[in-house]
């Protein structure tokens, strides 16, 4: 079992930066395909960004290549999307999810265990 806790959201203005922790429960963590998702209202959810447990492998959205970085700390249990260069099109709720598969899967419902949600608003 591994609990998901997001945090680091905000309102911040275009241009701006934030960095989102999703801080996990659990001896295994380091053993979990750790991904960023993002849902804007009145759209689909979307893969932003992961990375593999075991290779240690990032995947990017083409919409955030260059800007967004995912990385974890196994020794924290955390894992961060610092998010540079921001755009009003990244205002969304963004939620980590987990699962054991080596594969950072771009479909949501090959996700173990998900977080609550954390608002990123950027105005214009």
């Amino acid at each position: 079992q591994v609990q998901l806790v997001e945090s680091g959201g905000g309102l911040v203005q275009a241009g701006g930066s934030l960095r989102l922790s999703c801080a996990a429960s659990g001896r295994t963590f380091s053993r979990y395909t750790i991904s960023w998702f993002r849902q804007a209202p009145g759209k689909e959810r979307e893969l932003v960004a992961g990375i593999s447990w075991s290779s240690g492998e990032a995947y990017y959205a083409d919409s955030v290549k260059g800007r967004f970085t995912i990385s974890r700390d196994n020794a924290k249990n955390t894992v961060y999307l610092q998010m540079n260069s921001l755009k009003p099109e990244d205002t969304a709720v963004y939620y980590c999810a987990a699962t054991k598969s080596i594969v950072i899967h771009t479909t949501g419902a090959l996700y173990d265990y998900w977080g609550q949600g954390t608002q990123v608003t950027v105005s214009s």
